[in-house]
């Protein structure tokens, strides 16, 4: 294993989380430990049955409608107790800032009223439904589940990337990935201590049992999925089982005099809340899409009514909108009166004019991306297109500013990931998973680390061919002395 470190190369801006310079940082020091007493052919036999039973279990995602085993590295990311103790504390303020924003714009619009935000910037967002105003949940939450993107700039400081407040995709890989790597390294694992994951089937249910409409005592919960062909359906399968509760697809409901049933064997059932991971536009045909046949007509009716609670809340994607993205710093401020814990990407509104001439004039050093768009796609990375991709980016963004953000090349961090039979280092991002009760946002101690694959490729989604990690993060803090300690003894090791 020594001689796959040795030709681990970190040159370049990026901020790799192993090495600072030739040194061991402190919190890869007892994996190197452990790594080093094991050969390559052992290391790969053992990333090979990794894969074998990820494919077993089913454990797939959808590129180009094939599924696919997730690449799973079999080198887990390690995040320090101190470091984690600030993402904590960050998202949670950002949830409490997102669920304010989005109770504000659907309802009294305060935030348009004092200038903090343009009501433009939310009516013009494709994510933003007139159907969804006036609609209070049960428990003020509108935001039951979030997944903020987060990744680590040059210096080291991890900045918020974007937001994910409609239908967070990605923790089952977080649960499954843990049990794989257990298994896949359990003498590295029983090295370290580190904060459990499984707990989270069990808060998340027991946040969408708080969000139950008034005066229902034991509420029925059910997750809702477009069903078998859709990406995710592992993940759908898999929540719906550890929480111990029904997957239905909109065909198994039915509503009634503004209640939503749920057809069994015994005939009709109350349905209370809803985690629902389909679409707002194809939730209910009587709002949206009169030719979907994913949701229930009536949902939205019985959500207003009060008899019914959809997590997350219909319209939350106005806050994913990436426009919006760039003023979440003077919403933390306006709504909480704080600094952002986790400072935002710099970034420039194309459809403002003074940012869109220095973009046009940038266009070949920056990276654009569309504000509605996800998992990678539509996004040109300035320095990396050919003049052609250029010319055509620029006319796009010419013809409508306002589905345009730009921000620097920001050179992701790299972490060491084994692939081809290889050790080197490759950019990495972090999807740390809140749960909101309407009491406390509590944050899931890891989150999905998700891994480009090809040498130097800074988009790590999956649909781009990118991979995940198992996120360890260390329980206890590291004292100084330790840490002096742990930096001695990794000088030793080098």
């Amino acid at each position: 294993m020594s001689t796959m470190f040795e030709g681990y190369g970190t040159s370049g801006p990026a901020y790799d989380e192993m090495f600072d310079g030739d040194e061991l940082r402190p919190p890869y020091l007892r994996m190197r430990d452990s790594l080093d007493k094991m050969s390559t052919p052992e290391l790969i036999s053992r990333v090979e049955a990794l894969q074998a039973s990820y494919l077993d279990q089913g454990i797939t995602f959808d590129i180009g409608g094939e599924e696919r085993a997730m690449p799973l590295d079999i080198l887990p990311r390690v995040i320090e107790m101190d470091t984690w103790t600030t993402i904590e504390r960050g998202l949670q303020q950002r949830v409490k800032a997102l669920e304010l924003l989005l109770a504000d714009v659907y309802d009294a619009g305060n935030v348009f009223n004092d200038g903090v935000l343009p009501r433009q910037v939310i009516t013009t967002s494709s994510h933003f439904h007139r159907q969804a105003a006036t609609i209070r949940p049960a428990n003020g939450v509108r935001v039951h589940v979030s997944g903020i993107d987060l990744i680590r700039d040059n210096n080291g400081e991890f900045r918020v990337l974007e937001d994910n407040v409609r239908v967070p995709s990605g923790v089952s890989y977080v649960m499954t990935s843990r049990r794989a790597i257990s298994a896949a390294l359990p003498e590295t694992i029983a090295q370290h201590r580190i904060r459990p994951v499984a707990s989270y089937p069990q808060r998340l249910l027991a946040a969408l049992r708080a969000a139950a409409p008034a005066g229902v005592a034991d509420p029925t919960v059910v997750v809702l999925t477009p069903g078998v062909y859709n990406g995710a359906y592992f993940e759908h399968t898999l929540l719906a089982r550890t929480m111990g509760v029904e997957l239905v697809e909109g065909r198994d409901l039915v509503c009634r005099r503004g209640e939503v049933m749920m057809r069994t064997t015994k005939g009709l059932a109350p349905v209370h809340v809803i985690y629902r991971r389909v679409d707002d536009e194809f939730l209910d045909p009587v709002h949206f899409r009169a030719d979907s046949m994913l949701g229930c007509p009536g949902l939205i009716d019985a959500a207003r009514a009060g008899n019914v609670t959809l997590a997350n809340a219909v319209g939350n994607g106005v806050a994913d909108d990436k426009l919006v993205y760039t003023y979440m710093p003077d919403v933390i401020r306006y709504y909480l009166n704080e600094e952002p814990v986790i400072r935002n990407v710099d970034t420039w509104r194309c459809g403002e004019p003074d940012h869109l001439a220095e973009v046009m004039d940038r266009l070949d050093e920056l990276v654009l991306k569309p504000v509605d768009g996800s998992g990678g796609k539509g996004i040109v990375i300035g320095p990396r297109a050919s003049r052609a991709e250029l010319d055509e980016l620029r006319g796009k963004v010419l013809d409508d500013p306002r589905s345009w953000i730009a921000q620097p090349v920001v050179q992701l961090s790299t972490v060491p990931t084994f692939v081809d039979g290889e050790l080197g280092p490759r950019h990495v991002d972090l999807r740390p998973f809140a749960v909101n009760d309407g009491s406390r946002v509590w944050v899931l101690p890891g989150g999905l680390t998700r891994v480009a694959l090809g040498k130097g490729e800074l988009i790590v989604n999956s649909s781009r061919g990118g991979g995940t990690k198992d996120t360890w993060v260390l329980a206890g803090p590291t004292s100084p002395e330790q840490q002096q300690q742990q930096q001695q003894q990794s000088r030793e090791v080098l």
